[in-house]
């Protein structure tokens, strides 16, 4: 089988806290803050392929003062990602030595997917890393599967598709891919030997 993994929370931690830890004692206050700027809609655009540059343009001109923290955060994007998540990798682990070819599809900004690449060297165990950013297209939008499976040349029956994000599974199985939702790696443990492939 075709294995895909996302990357964001379920193979790398993603810690909004540590880029704002200057900014917002709490996590409380930090989220009362980035539903205030509309900080997830913001980011999206940026995985979906658009400049910081002009993002922060935006940002600044619609929240003024208040959008100083977020404004800072690409540039602190990589204390976001330090963390693997252990259990996770050793599931991927696990997959390769089965013979499953592995590959990653994630909602990521070109601008910082270096950070990514560096801090975690592990991410060449994949055949290929679709990059929303790259590609100028992000999840659950249906295009972004489709450039995998043909660049590829993957079919979607052969395929299993892991992610943290409910839309995201849905869209992969409107494609007739097998998706699994992530919630901790020991479910994804069961949901994978359900299938035969641990």
């Amino acid at each position: 089988m075709d294995i895909i993994f996302d990357l964001g929370n379920v193979l790398i931690a993603w810690d909004l806290h540590a880029g704002f830890a200057d900014d917002f004692a709490t996590e409380a206050e930090l989220q009362a803050y980035l539903d205030r700027v509309g900080f997830a809609a913001w980011n999206h655009q940026a995985d979906a392929g658009r400049p910081w540059a002009e993002l922060i343009e935006d940002l600044s001109r619609r929240h003024g003062a208040d959008a100083a923290p977020a404004i800072h955060y690409p540039a602190r994007h990589r204390l976001t990602i330090a963390e693997p998540i252990e259990d996770t990798w050793a599931l991927v682990d696990r997959l390769g030595a089965r013979g499953h070819r592995l590959f990653a599809l994630t909602n990521w900004s070109a601008e910082t997917f270096g950070d990514a690449l560096a801090l975690h060297p592990r991410l060449d165990v994949f055949a290929d890393i679709v990059v929303s950013g790259r590609e100028r297209v992000a999840k659950p939008d249906p295009a972004i599967f489709r450039i995998l499976l043909d660049r590829n040349r993957l079919r979607a029956a052969d395929c299993v598709y892991v992610d943290d994000n409910a839309a995201n599974v849905v869209a992969a199985r409107d494609l007739a891919i097998d998706g699994i939702r992530f919630t901790d790696p020991a479910a994804l443990e069961r949901d994978l030997a359900m299938r035969g492939l641990l």
